[in-house]
């Protein structure tokens, strides 16, 4: 590998702001910003809209389309089965 041309890999702090959580990973972003961590030491902390907390597909809150209302929907419309002329 070449040397000084990849970015620096090392502990980060992401925190989710909406779900109030944070958690301790490896990446290559880094911020001015930073937090004292439940070990004692100071990470950056990189702030973050949304993850597997807070997340719709994660907490089981997204919604789910009705189908099969709208298939009932497309037969009454174009009537289904008809043939035509």
């Amino acid at each position: 590998m070449k040397k000084d041309i990849h970015p620096q890999y090392g502990p980060v702090v992401f925190r989710d702001r909406a779900a109030n959580h944070t958690f301790l990973t490896r990446s290559t972003m880094t911020s001015e910003k930073t937090i004292e961590w439940e070990d004692g030491n100071t990470y950056p902390v990189v702030d973050v809209e949304i993850s597997n907390v807070s997340h719709p597909f994660y907490t089981g809150t997204a919604r789910v389309l009705d189908t099969a209302g709208r298939v009932e929907k497309f037969e009454k419309r174009y009537g289904a089965g008809k043939k035509r002329g």
